[in-house]
Protein backbone atom coordinates (compact mmCIF):
# COMPACT_ATOMS: atom_id res chain seq x y z
CA UNK A 1 0.00 0.00 0.00
CA UNK A 2 1.26 3.43 -1.13
CA UNK A 3 0.76 5.90 1.72
CA UNK A 4 0.92 9.97 1.08
CA UNK A 5 3.27 11.96 2.55
CA UNK A 6 6.94 11.20 3.86
CA UNK A 7 8.64 8.30 3.12
CA UNK A 8 9.85 8.10 6.56
CA UNK A 9 6.44 6.70 7.40
CA UNK A 10 5.89 3.48 5.62
CA UNK A 11 4.57 -0.45 5.40
CA UNK A 12 7.40 -3.26 6.06
CA UNK A 13 5.47 -6.26 5.15
CA UNK A 14 2.39 -6.18 6.89
CA UNK A 15 3.51 -3.55 9.44
CA UNK A 16 3.13 0.12 9.42
CA UNK A 17 6.15 1.95 10.87
CA UNK A 18 7.91 5.13 11.72
CA UNK A 19 11.80 5.19 10.29
CA UNK A 20 12.62 1.75 11.83
CA UNK A 21 9.96 1.44 14.70
CA UNK A 22 6.73 -0.54 14.39
CA UNK A 23 3.82 1.51 15.32
CA UNK A 24 2.03 -1.73 17.06
CA UNK A 25 5.11 -1.72 19.24
CA UNK A 26 5.25 1.57 20.25
CA UNK A 27 1.42 2.00 21.14
CA UNK A 28 2.41 -0.95 23.89
CA UNK A 29 4.79 0.72 25.24
CA UNK A 30 3.55 3.89 25.54
CA UNK A 31 0.10 3.36 24.62
CA UNK A 32 -3.27 5.30 22.63
CA UNK A 33 -3.48 7.59 21.51
CA UNK A 34 -0.51 8.36 20.66
CA UNK A 35 1.64 11.21 18.40
CA UNK A 36 4.91 9.44 16.37
CA UNK A 37 7.28 11.92 15.00
CA UNK A 38 9.64 10.90 12.30
CA UNK A 39 13.21 13.12 13.41
CA UNK A 40 14.23 12.17 9.97
CA UNK A 41 11.75 13.52 7.83
CA UNK A 42 11.66 16.91 10.20
CA UNK A 43 15.61 17.58 8.90
CA UNK A 44 15.09 16.08 5.53
CA UNK A 45 12.50 18.79 4.80
CA UNK A 46 14.44 22.00 7.07
CA UNK A 47 17.84 20.53 4.18
CA UNK A 48 15.39 21.48 1.69
CA UNK A 49 14.49 25.02 2.57
CA UNK A 50 18.44 25.18 3.40
CA UNK A 51 19.86 23.75 0.47
CA UNK A 52 17.69 25.63 -2.16
CA UNK A 53 18.97 29.11 -0.31
CA UNK A 54 22.66 27.83 -0.38
CA UNK A 55 25.13 30.65 -0.80
CA UNK A 56 22.23 33.14 -0.06
CA UNK A 57 21.82 35.20 3.34
CA UNK A 58 18.46 33.77 4.90
CA UNK A 59 16.96 32.38 7.79
CA UNK A 60 14.41 29.64 7.76
CA UNK A 61 12.26 30.89 10.87
CA UNK A 62 10.32 27.46 11.79
CA UNK A 63 6.68 28.30 12.37
CA UNK A 64 6.23 26.68 15.95
CA UNK A 65 2.24 27.02 15.60
CA UNK A 66 2.28 23.85 13.57
CA UNK A 67 3.77 22.12 16.09
CA UNK A 68 5.42 23.23 19.43
CA UNK A 69 6.72 20.50 21.61
CA UNK A 70 9.66 21.31 22.72
CA UNK A 71 11.59 18.36 21.11
CA UNK A 72 10.41 19.61 17.88
CA UNK A 73 11.36 23.08 18.44
CA UNK A 74 14.97 21.32 19.37
CA UNK A 75 14.87 19.03 16.39
CA UNK A 76 15.34 22.66 14.24
CA UNK A 77 17.28 24.42 16.22
CA UNK A 78 19.91 21.67 16.27
CA UNK A 79 19.33 22.17 12.41
CA UNK A 80 20.06 25.42 12.01
CA UNK A 81 16.60 26.87 11.90
CA UNK A 82 14.98 29.93 13.43
CA UNK A 83 11.50 30.52 14.55
CA UNK A 84 8.28 32.65 13.49
CA UNK A 85 6.61 32.91 17.17
CA UNK A 86 3.26 34.59 18.14
CA UNK A 87 2.64 34.67 21.74
CA UNK A 88 4.57 35.30 24.67
CA UNK A 89 4.01 31.57 25.43
CA UNK A 90 6.25 30.40 22.38
CA UNK A 91 9.22 32.68 23.28
CA UNK A 92 9.14 30.95 26.32
CA UNK A 93 8.84 27.97 24.66
CA UNK A 94 11.40 28.34 22.07
CA UNK A 95 13.97 29.73 25.03
CA UNK A 96 13.67 26.42 26.50
CA UNK A 97 14.49 24.28 23.76
CA UNK A 98 17.58 26.09 23.43
CA UNK A 99 17.26 28.79 20.66
CA UNK A 100 18.73 31.76 19.93
CA UNK A 101 16.51 34.62 20.68
CA UNK A 102 18.44 36.59 17.41
CA UNK A 103 17.08 33.96 15.37
CA UNK A 104 13.40 34.54 16.08
CA UNK A 105 10.68 36.68 14.13
CA UNK A 106 7.45 37.63 16.48
CA UNK A 107 4.16 37.46 14.09
CA UNK A 108 0.65 38.18 15.39
CA UNK A 109 -2.12 40.42 15.16
CA UNK A 110 -2.74 41.05 19.06
CA UNK A 111 0.92 41.35 20.69
CA UNK A 112 0.46 42.52 24.45
CA UNK A 113 2.79 44.96 26.07
CA UNK A 114 4.09 42.84 28.26
CA UNK A 115 4.90 40.40 25.68
CA UNK A 116 6.07 42.86 23.51
CA UNK A 117 7.87 43.80 26.63
CA UNK A 118 9.32 40.25 27.53
CA UNK A 119 10.62 39.84 23.30
CA UNK A 120 12.60 42.81 23.45
CA UNK A 121 14.16 42.10 26.65
CA UNK A 122 15.19 38.40 25.27
CA UNK A 123 16.51 40.31 22.26
CA UNK A 124 14.05 38.87 19.36
CA UNK A 125 15.39 39.56 15.49
CA UNK A 126 12.51 41.89 14.44
CA UNK A 127 8.70 42.23 15.22
CA UNK A 128 6.74 41.57 12.53
CA UNK A 129 4.05 44.66 13.15
CA UNK A 130 0.11 43.83 12.01
CA UNK A 131 -1.18 47.15 12.16
CA UNK A 132 -0.28 50.91 12.89
CA UNK A 133 -2.09 50.84 16.19
CA UNK A 134 0.53 48.44 17.74
CA UNK A 135 3.23 49.95 16.37
CA UNK A 136 2.76 53.29 18.26
CA UNK A 137 1.58 50.58 21.17
CA UNK A 138 5.59 48.67 20.43
CA UNK A 139 7.15 52.60 20.22
CA UNK A 140 6.04 53.43 23.57
CA UNK A 141 6.89 50.05 25.21
CA UNK A 142 10.62 49.99 23.57
CA UNK A 143 10.57 53.76 24.17
CA UNK A 144 10.06 53.49 27.87
CA UNK A 145 12.36 50.22 28.42
CA UNK A 146 15.69 51.79 26.98
CA UNK A 147 15.04 49.00 24.12
CA UNK A 148 14.72 49.19 19.94
CA UNK A 149 12.16 47.15 18.57
CA UNK A 150 13.64 45.94 14.77
CA UNK A 151 10.30 46.13 12.76
CA UNK A 152 9.38 44.49 9.46
CA UNK A 153 5.41 45.62 8.92
CA UNK A 154 3.29 42.37 7.70
CA UNK A 155 1.71 43.57 4.60
CA UNK A 156 -1.69 42.22 3.16
CA UNK A 157 -1.36 42.07 -0.69
CA UNK A 158 -4.93 40.84 -1.24
CA UNK A 159 -3.87 38.09 -3.05
CA UNK A 160 -6.44 34.71 -3.09
CA UNK A 161 -3.95 31.61 -2.31
CA UNK A 162 -6.47 29.33 -2.71
CA UNK A 163 -6.73 27.75 0.25
CA UNK A 164 -9.65 27.46 3.17
CA UNK A 165 -10.88 30.58 4.00
CA UNK A 166 -9.85 29.77 8.04
CA UNK A 167 -6.43 29.67 6.79
CA UNK A 168 -6.18 32.23 4.51
CA UNK A 169 -4.18 35.10 5.70
CA UNK A 170 -3.71 37.69 2.62
CA UNK A 171 -7.20 39.04 1.21
CA UNK A 172 -8.37 42.42 2.15
CA UNK A 173 -11.29 40.61 4.59
CA UNK A 174 -8.63 38.79 6.43
CA UNK A 175 -7.89 40.73 10.16
CA UNK A 176 -3.78 40.24 9.25
CA UNK A 177 -1.33 42.44 7.92
CA UNK A 178 -1.23 46.41 6.97
CA UNK A 179 -3.81 47.22 3.68
CA UNK A 180 -1.27 47.18 0.96
CA UNK A 181 -2.71 51.56 0.17
CA UNK A 182 -1.76 52.00 4.02
CA UNK A 183 1.70 50.29 3.79
CA UNK A 184 3.85 53.83 2.44
CA UNK A 185 2.30 55.91 4.99
CA UNK A 186 2.18 53.10 7.62
CA UNK A 187 6.92 53.18 7.06
CA UNK A 188 6.87 56.67 6.84
CA UNK A 189 5.54 56.98 10.23
CA UNK A 190 7.39 54.00 11.72
CA UNK A 191 10.51 55.78 10.72
CA UNK A 192 9.48 59.02 12.89
CA UNK A 193 9.04 56.95 16.32
CA UNK A 194 11.07 56.35 18.86
CA UNK A 195 12.26 52.78 20.39
CA UNK A 196 11.79 52.03 16.62
CA UNK A 197 14.28 50.64 13.65
CA UNK A 198 13.10 49.52 10.09
CA UNK A 199 14.61 46.49 9.15
CA UNK A 200 12.30 44.67 6.78
CA UNK A 201 9.02 43.54 4.92
CA UNK A 202 6.18 40.59 6.03
CA UNK A 203 3.88 38.89 3.35
CA UNK A 204 2.33 36.11 4.74
CA UNK A 205 -0.77 34.34 2.12
CA UNK A 206 -2.10 31.73 3.91
CA UNK A 207 -1.57 27.79 4.53
CA UNK A 208 -2.20 24.75 2.95
CA UNK A 209 -1.34 26.30 -0.48
CA UNK A 210 -0.76 24.00 -3.37
CA UNK A 211 0.90 26.49 -6.42
CA UNK A 212 3.79 28.88 -6.98
CA UNK A 213 1.29 31.55 -8.69
CA UNK A 214 -0.08 32.86 -5.73
CA UNK A 215 3.52 33.53 -3.62
CA UNK A 216 4.74 34.84 -7.18
CA UNK A 217 1.72 37.41 -7.21
CA UNK A 218 2.22 38.14 -3.35
CA UNK A 219 6.15 38.74 -3.95
CA UNK A 220 5.83 40.94 -7.28
CA UNK A 221 2.88 43.63 -4.94
CA UNK A 222 5.60 43.58 -1.94
CA UNK A 223 8.52 44.24 -4.44
CA UNK A 224 6.44 46.85 -5.77
CA UNK A 225 6.10 48.28 -2.74
CA UNK A 226 9.39 47.89 -1.51
CA UNK A 227 10.41 50.49 -4.13
CA UNK A 228 8.04 52.35 -2.90
CA UNK A 229 9.24 52.76 0.28
CA UNK A 230 12.79 53.09 -0.24
CA UNK A 231 11.74 55.59 -2.86
CA UNK A 232 10.81 57.99 0.41
CA UNK A 233 14.72 57.39 1.81
CA UNK A 234 14.40 54.21 3.89
CA UNK A 235 15.54 51.18 3.29
CA UNK A 236 14.60 47.75 4.21
CA UNK A 237 17.11 45.26 4.64
CA UNK A 238 15.27 42.26 4.53
CA UNK A 239 11.91 40.55 2.65
CA UNK A 240 10.41 38.03 4.61
CA UNK A 241 8.27 35.62 2.19
CA UNK A 242 5.84 34.39 5.23
CA UNK A 243 5.07 30.19 4.93
CA UNK A 244 1.90 28.44 3.81
CA UNK A 245 3.12 25.55 1.40
CA UNK A 246 1.20 22.89 1.62
CA UNK A 247 1.60 19.09 2.57
CA UNK A 248 0.09 16.12 0.90
CA UNK A 249 -2.65 14.37 2.11
CA UNK A 250 -4.63 12.61 -0.04
CA UNK A 251 -3.93 13.62 -3.24
CA UNK A 252 -2.50 17.59 -3.35
CA UNK A 253 0.48 17.83 -5.43
CA UNK A 254 2.40 21.08 -4.28
CA UNK A 255 5.72 22.42 -5.04
CA UNK A 256 9.20 20.81 -3.39
CA UNK A 257 10.33 23.41 -1.63
CA UNK A 258 13.45 23.84 -3.44
CA UNK A 259 11.09 24.29 -6.52
CA UNK A 260 9.08 27.57 -4.81
CA UNK A 261 12.43 28.87 -3.59
CA UNK A 262 14.07 28.85 -6.53
CA UNK A 263 10.89 30.78 -8.54
CA UNK A 264 10.82 32.94 -6.24
CA UNK A 265 14.62 33.78 -6.35
CA UNK A 266 14.33 34.19 -10.32
CA UNK A 267 11.72 36.73 -9.90
CA UNK A 268 13.36 38.45 -6.89
CA UNK A 269 16.97 38.34 -9.13
CA UNK A 270 15.19 39.69 -11.89
CA UNK A 271 13.67 42.90 -9.94
CA UNK A 272 17.11 43.61 -9.12
CA UNK A 273 16.67 42.85 -5.20
CA UNK A 274 18.72 40.04 -4.37
CA UNK A 275 21.43 42.09 -2.36
CA UNK A 276 18.79 41.38 0.27
CA UNK A 277 18.35 38.71 3.39
CA UNK A 278 15.74 36.49 3.11
CA UNK A 279 13.16 34.96 5.34
CA UNK A 280 10.94 32.10 5.03
CA UNK A 281 8.39 30.59 7.85
CA UNK A 282 7.55 27.27 7.06
CA UNK A 283 5.52 25.38 9.57
CA UNK A 284 3.29 22.81 8.23
CA UNK A 285 5.88 21.81 5.39
CA UNK A 286 8.39 20.61 8.11
CA UNK A 287 6.09 18.86 10.29
CA UNK A 288 2.99 17.84 8.55
CA UNK A 289 3.87 14.68 7.24
CA UNK A 290 6.29 13.83 10.00
CA UNK A 291 3.71 13.11 12.21
CA UNK A 292 1.03 10.17 12.97
CA UNK A 293 -1.83 10.12 16.20
CA UNK A 294 -2.22 6.25 17.07
CA UNK A 295 -5.55 5.39 18.00
CA UNK A 296 -6.93 2.02 19.25
CA UNK A 297 -10.39 0.35 17.62
CA UNK A 298 -12.71 0.43 20.58
CA UNK A 299 -16.25 -0.63 19.53
CA UNK A 300 -17.26 -1.26 15.51
CA UNK A 301 -21.07 -0.03 15.29
CA UNK A 302 -23.61 -1.17 12.34
CA UNK A 303 -26.29 1.33 11.28
CA UNK A 304 -28.61 1.89 8.79
CA UNK A 305 -27.12 4.70 7.35
CA UNK A 306 -23.73 4.48 8.44
CA UNK A 307 -21.26 1.96 10.50
CA UNK A 308 -18.62 3.87 13.02
CA UNK A 309 -15.81 2.82 13.98
CA UNK A 310 -15.34 3.96 17.33
CA UNK A 311 -11.63 4.76 18.68
CA UNK A 312 -10.10 6.39 21.58
CA UNK A 313 -9.21 9.41 19.86
CA UNK A 314 -11.05 12.50 19.43
CA UNK A 315 -11.39 15.50 18.11
CA UNK A 316 -9.89 16.89 21.21
CA UNK A 317 -6.47 15.02 20.39
CA UNK A 318 -7.18 15.72 16.70
CA UNK A 319 -8.93 18.98 15.57
CA UNK A 320 -8.66 19.63 11.94
CA UNK A 321 -11.22 17.63 10.90
CA UNK A 322 -13.84 18.66 13.05
CA UNK A 323 -12.54 22.35 12.32
CA UNK A 324 -11.35 22.42 8.99
CA UNK A 325 -13.26 19.49 7.42
CA UNK A 326 -10.14 18.72 6.91
CA UNK A 327 -9.18 15.23 4.88
CA UNK A 328 -6.42 12.64 6.35
CA UNK A 329 -4.99 9.51 5.56
CA UNK A 330 -6.11 6.91 8.21
CA UNK A 331 -4.60 3.41 7.46
CA UNK A 332 -4.32 0.06 9.99
CA UNK A 333 -0.93 -0.31 11.88
CA UNK A 334 -1.44 -4.04 10.37
CA UNK A 335 -2.96 -5.27 7.99
CA UNK A 336 -5.24 -7.72 7.65
CA UNK A 337 -6.52 -10.06 4.86
CA UNK A 338 -10.21 -9.86 3.94
CA UNK A 339 -12.65 -7.60 2.91
CA UNK A 340 -13.24 -3.53 3.74
CA UNK A 341 -16.28 -2.71 5.18
CA UNK A 342 -17.24 1.57 4.70
CA UNK A 343 -16.64 3.49 8.33
CA UNK A 344 -17.17 6.77 10.03
CA UNK A 345 -14.46 6.81 12.32
CA UNK A 346 -15.21 9.09 15.33
CA UNK A 347 -13.88 9.27 19.04
CA UNK A 348 -15.75 8.82 22.24
CA UNK A 349 -16.95 12.62 22.94
CA UNK A 350 -19.68 13.86 23.27
CA UNK A 351 -20.39 15.43 19.64
CA UNK A 352 -21.58 14.48 16.58
CA UNK A 353 -18.38 16.71 14.80
CA UNK A 354 -16.24 14.65 16.73
CA UNK A 355 -14.71 12.52 13.68
CA UNK A 356 -11.44 11.36 12.31
CA UNK A 357 -12.47 10.12 8.95
CA UNK A 358 -15.87 9.67 7.10
CA UNK A 359 -16.50 7.04 4.44
CA UNK A 360 -12.98 5.35 5.11
CA UNK A 361 -12.69 1.48 3.73
CA UNK A 362 -11.36 -0.44 6.82
CA UNK A 363 -10.99 -4.01 7.50
CA UNK A 364 -10.08 -3.92 11.24
CA UNK A 365 -11.63 -5.39 14.37
CA UNK A 366 -11.69 -4.39 17.99
CA UNK A 367 -8.28 -3.68 19.61
CA UNK A 368 -6.63 -3.07 16.17
CA UNK A 369 -4.88 -0.01 15.83
CA UNK A 370 -5.40 2.62 13.33
CA UNK A 371 -2.77 5.57 12.12
CA UNK A 372 -3.88 9.35 11.14
CA UNK A 373 -1.25 10.40 8.27
CA UNK A 374 0.12 13.78 8.21
CA UNK A 375 -0.63 14.66 11.46
CA UNK A 376 2.68 16.56 12.52
CA UNK A 377 1.36 19.85 12.06
CA UNK A 378 -1.53 21.50 13.57
CA UNK A 379 -2.87 18.54 15.94
CA UNK A 380 -1.06 18.57 18.94
CA UNK A 381 -0.30 21.83 18.96
CA UNK A 382 -4.62 22.33 18.83
CA UNK A 383 -4.98 19.80 21.50
CA UNK A 384 -7.61 20.41 24.26
CA UNK A 385 -9.11 19.11 27.26
CA UNK A 386 -12.40 18.96 26.27
CA UNK A 387 -15.41 16.59 28.12
CA UNK A 388 -11.73 16.39 30.77
CA UNK A 389 -9.93 14.41 28.55
CA UNK A 390 -6.28 14.35 28.94
CA UNK A 391 -3.73 15.17 26.29
CA UNK A 392 -1.85 12.32 24.40
CA UNK A 393 1.27 11.34 24.96
CA UNK A 394 4.29 12.14 22.32
CA UNK A 395 6.82 10.02 21.03
CA UNK A 396 9.82 11.40 18.65
CA UNK A 397 11.58 8.56 16.75
CA UNK A 398 15.29 8.41 14.85
CA UNK A 399 16.27 5.18 13.22
CA UNK A 400 15.93 2.54 15.43
CA UNK A 401 16.00 5.36 18.82
CA UNK A 402 12.02 6.27 20.30
CA UNK A 403 11.97 8.45 22.78
CA UNK A 404 8.95 9.62 24.86
CA UNK A 405 9.01 13.52 24.81
CA UNK A 406 5.52 13.97 26.39
CA UNK A 407 3.61 12.53 28.85
CA UNK A 408 0.09 11.33 29.01
CA UNK A 409 -1.93 14.04 30.70
CA UNK A 410 -3.41 12.45 33.58
CA UNK A 411 -6.54 13.75 35.31
CA UNK A 412 -5.31 14.90 38.35
CA UNK A 413 -2.95 17.32 36.48
CA UNK A 414 -6.48 18.66 34.30
CA UNK A 415 -7.78 20.36 37.12
CA UNK A 416 -4.76 20.50 39.36
CA UNK A 417 -5.18 24.64 39.33
CA UNK A 418 -8.33 24.96 39.88
CA UNK A 419 -9.72 25.45 43.60
CA UNK A 420 -13.61 24.60 45.35
CA UNK A 421 -15.55 27.00 47.39
CA UNK A 422 -14.59 27.58 50.70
Amino acid sequence: MTLPGSPHVAYRGDTLHVEERSLADLAARFGTPLYVYSQGAMRAAAADWQRALAGRDHLICYAMKANSSLAVLQTFVRAGCGFDIVSGGELDRVLAAGADPAKVVFSGVGKTRAEMRRALEAGVLCFNVESESELDVLSSVAATSGHTARVSLRVNPDVDAGTHPYISTGLKANKFGVAHDRVIDAYRHAATQPGIEVVGIDCHIGSQITEIGPYLDALDRVLDLVEAVESHGLRLHHLDLGGGLGITYTDEAPPAAHALVAALLERIDARGHGHRRILFEPGRALVGNAGVLVSEVLYLKPGEAKNFCIVDAAMNDLMRPAMYQAWMGIVPCRLRDGVPATYDVVGPICESGDWLGQDRALNVQPGDLLAVLSAGAYCMSMASNYNSRGRAAEVMVAGENAWLIRDREQPAELFKGEHLLP
